[in-house]
């Protein structure tokens, strides 16, 4: 008996019929326990998700959790915003006039000071282990909510995205190298014609159909489903998504003419096309050294991009049902070293959200006086990931088996949506 679920494409196992058998001693039948399989606890809010990635953790004291007065200030001032009470850092004088649409988290308390175990953590809501890969939370969100349309579920831009890990070459994310430019892996080589490029897929599509009935071709299986998926992709008008040189010079000048900002601006077309997450990286924000330079740097970046895709969403509607996250791995220290830098701080850190549900003009927790510590509500890393599948009508503590049979939940345990976030 085989059953698809998501991303898997697995065999119904003894442990799965046992697991049932025993629900139906319990007084539940089968077909009722198959139809609760991967029912949400809540209500979707939110459709997609698009996720900015920093890369080398960024400072919360110089973006979201600014302290005027405090000798951990720095050079940036702390600005008014258009949510009553909420300041940013002064890199932000765009973004901040969105505040009445976005949210901040003032007191996730992270556990890991190294760059990998923490973007591991940050990005799985598992602490990393030696053999067993997790999926990132974008490969998450695409296993247990349906495909809209013919473009991938899950788009990386700028950079790689984690892994799908135990879930699956569908789970993958797609990746576009540089925003605006065409993909020529999903062109026909020069002098193939379309109809001609057309025939030769239809019969590599048979030939891959043939060799998957041979045993033992799980991996050739993997194979067969990135070909099918970007065979589907070549032939789709929506590809056009992808095409940024079209667009309204004006709107690419409010985004910033940027990788950063054609990222923004993409990620906002992608969503709008269908796709469920989008993942835009940045990276850079390592700054044990001329902590201060480096930062102002990024906040022209990202301040116009980040204000105009709020700014968009929102006047669409789209903002309604889009969840927007700018994470790190984790803050920096508020303390300055003697290079001018800030140094890596997991104990207290940031992070900006909105959309999506989320209900805006508003901070969640709260830093100690030099934002060393939280001092209310603390977070976790993995109540992020729970508040993402809490938007998404996803059940957190799902179940699924890995292809060793070895259950494992969509998020660690003990994880909670924050649930102030939501209206």
């Amino acid at each position: 008996m085989a059953t698809a679920t998501g991303c898997l494409d697995y065999q119904m196992t003894r442990r799965h019929l046992l697991s049932m058998t025993g629900a139906t001693l319990l007084g539940m039948p089968i077909a009722q326990i198959l139809a609760r399989a991967g029912t949400a606890t809540t209500p979707a809010k939110a459709e997609h998700v698009i996720l900015f990635w920093n890369g080398g953790g960024m400072s919360h004291v110089d973006t979201w959790d600014p302290k005027p007065g405090r000798p951990v200030q720095g050079e940036f001032d702390a600005i008014k915003t258009s949510a009553d009470g909420i300041q940013l850092s002064s890199i932000f004088p765009k973004l901040a006039k969105q505040m009445h649409h976005c949210s901040l988290i003032r007191s996730i308390a992270g556990t890991n000071g190294d760059h990998g175990r923490a973007s591991y953590q940050l990005q799985t809501s598992y602490n990393q282990t030696p053999n067993l890969l997790h999926p990132g939370i974008g490969s998450v969100v695409v296993h247990e909510k349906e495909k809209l349309g013919d473009l991938p579920s899950f788009i990386t831009i700028n950079g790689q995205s984690h892994r799908a890990g135990y879930l699956g070459q569908r789970c993958e994310a797609y990746y576009v190298g540089r925003p605006g430019e065409r993909d020529p892996y999903l062109a026909f080589p020069a002098g193939i014609s379309q109809i001609r490029g057309n025939k030769r897929l239809d019969i590599l599509t048979r030939m891959n159909q043939k060799q998957g009935l041979k045993p033992g071709s799980a991996d050739f299986k993997s194979v067969e489903t990135a070909t099918k998926e970007a065979v589907n992709l070549m032939r789709s008008p929506t590809l056009k998504a992808f095409e940024l040189d079209k667009e309204d010079p004006k709107t690419l000048e409010r985004y910033g003419d940027s990788e950063f900002g054609r990222g923004a601006l993409l990620a906002r077309k992608l969503v709008e096309t269908g796709v469920r997450f989008v993942q835009v990286n940045r990276g850079g924000f390592d700054t044990h050294t001329n902590n201060f330079p480096a930062m102002e740097a990024h906040g022209e970046v990202m301040d116009p991009a980040l204000a105009s895709l709020i700014e968009d969403l929102a006047a669409s509607g789209m903002l309604k049902k889009t969840m927007v996250i700018m994470l790190s791995e984790f803050g920096r220290t508020p303390v300055i070293n003697n290079q001018a830098g800030r140094d890596h701080h997991a104990s207290c850190f940031s992070c900006f959200i909105a959309g999506g549900g989320v209900k805006g003009g508003q901070v969640i927790g709260k830093s100690d006086i030099d934002a060393m510590r939280p001092a209310e509500r603390p977070v976790k890393p993995e109540d992020i990931h729970a508040s993402v599948c809490h938007a998404l009508g996803i059940d957190h503590k799902k179940e699924v088996n890995t292809p060793l049979e070895r259950p494992m939940k969509l998020v660690t345990d003990g994880a909670e949506p924050v649930k102030e976030l939501f209206a």
